[in-house]
């Protein structure tokens, strides 16, 4: 088939600036330019960093790309505002979206697949003979939804990220067909346990005493960190188990000054010699500091669309302990998780849990390797085969 995907509109693929959306995004490129099962044209916002990618090279796959920070383009984004008042997104989005519409909508594509936003199909409606597939990686299309029921008729497919997000969409249509699960998946070679030295327990301020609990994620209300560190604050006689906080370090960081953080320092400084925030960490080098912890504790009190950092987690070979909300549940199972129910009673759930793993080192290696064996399930490859068997599905 011949298909054009039409990616964020905010972070360029390939994923030289991260963006869960946009790795998942290269994953399933790599797998057809090494299949060569069709012929695929990204449009993309530029990005110097894509400048001579090995990506660019392939022969299947033929990346396109919008222009949004330029002067020209900025003037392009604040008339468009101007003239268009029934913008579904911001008016950057909105911007990539006018300037890829028009050649989408003239070249005679099979499909036309939309990486997570549902609106464009809003713009693409009556446009185009191409079959249109959603990739739907978040919660953004449900009975609640603007349009909701107009975009989910105006697509041909929906592909979501977890039964979670599939059951979400269903709220339009109980006698929904169109809508099927393809799980992500993750570079299990990246996160292995058994290729990760660089970063030692002593580089972050730890012993090889402690024992060392991990949370990796955005600092936020929705993660549970703040739950986590009650729990933490619950068990200070115990002073060496300690906390590991990959992300945004609000102590570093003014932009996070805000009620909640100011929350977490004065509960953080308590104990602040049994946590430690790392900042800022960059992606590829989250394993390294994975691999030297003893318990992942990943306790989201939101619907997780998916939990990609329980399946991170797991994929290095972590026993966990997480909530059973959104999508978690069908990454992680009682055999290599602690699943707690994320109500008020949070941080004393918490609390036990980590004592019951931090007592326990034979059921802690039994998860382990539970946790091993589950992330098999959930490879690069796999995820970028059921995705292709999907848009085959779709395109029939």
């Amino acid at each position: 088939m011949k298909i054009a995907v039409l990616t964020s509109g905010i972070m360029p693929v390939p994923a030289v600036k991260g963006g869960a959306v946009e790795n998942l995004v290269d994953f399933y490129l790599e797998y057809n330019d090494h299949h060569r099962l069709h012929d695929i044209t990204i449009y993309s916002v530029a990005d110097k960093a894509t400048d001579n990618h090995p990506l660019l090279k392939s022969v299947v796959n033929h990346y396109k790309y919008v222009k949004t920070n330029r002067l020209t383009a900025k003037l392009g984004k604040r008339i468009l505002h101007l003239f268009n008042r029934n913008e579904y997104y911001h008016y950057t989005i909105e911007y990539y979206l006018h300037k890829v519409l028009t050649e989408v909508c003239s070249i005679d594509y099979d499909m036309v697949i939309i990486e997570n936003r549902p609106g464009y199909a809003l713009r693409l409606k009556n446009k185009t003979q191409a079959k249109l597939l959603l990739h739907l990686h978040n919660d953004l299309l449900n009975i609640n939804s603007p349009y909701g029921q107009q975009i989910y008729d105006t697509l041909d497919s929906i592909v979501c990220v977890s039964d979670y997000i599939a059951g979400r969409v269903r709220t339009l249509n109980t006698d929904d067909t169109k809508t099927i699960t393809v799980h992500n998946g993750i570079d299990t070679a990246a996160f292995s346990p058994t290729r990760h030295n660089s970063i030692r327990r002593t580089d972050t301020g730890l012993s090889d005493s402690d024992f060392v609990l991990i949370f990796s994620g955005r600092i936020n209300r929705e993660k549970g960190i703040s739950e986590l560190i009650d729990a933490m604050v619950m068990l200070k006689q115990h002073s060496n188990i300690k906390l590991l906080i990959l992300g945004s370090s609000f102590y570093a960081n003014a932009d996070n000054d805000n009620d909640f953080v100011r929350q977490l320092k004065a509960k953080a400084g308590t104990i602040e010699d049994r946590i430690v925030f790392t900042g800022f960490i960059p992606y590829k080098e989250v394993p390294a500091y994975l691999s030297i912890a003893d318990v992942a504790v990943l306790p989201s009190i939101w619907e997780e669309p998916f939990g990609l950092t329980v399946l991170e987690a797991q994929a290095m070979g972590l026993p966990i302990i997480t909530t059973d909300r959104g999508g978690i549940t069908e990454i992680a199972d009682n055999s290599n998780a602690i699943i707690l129910n994320a109500d008020k009673d949070l941080p004393i759930r918490l609390a036990n849990a980590i004592i019951q793993l931090y007592e326990n080192d034979t059921r802690r290696k039994q998860m382990a390797k539970r946790s091993l064996e589950r992330a098999c399930m959930f490879t690069k490859g796999h995820y970028a085969e059921e995705m292709f068997k999907a848009i085959g599905k779709a395109g029939c």
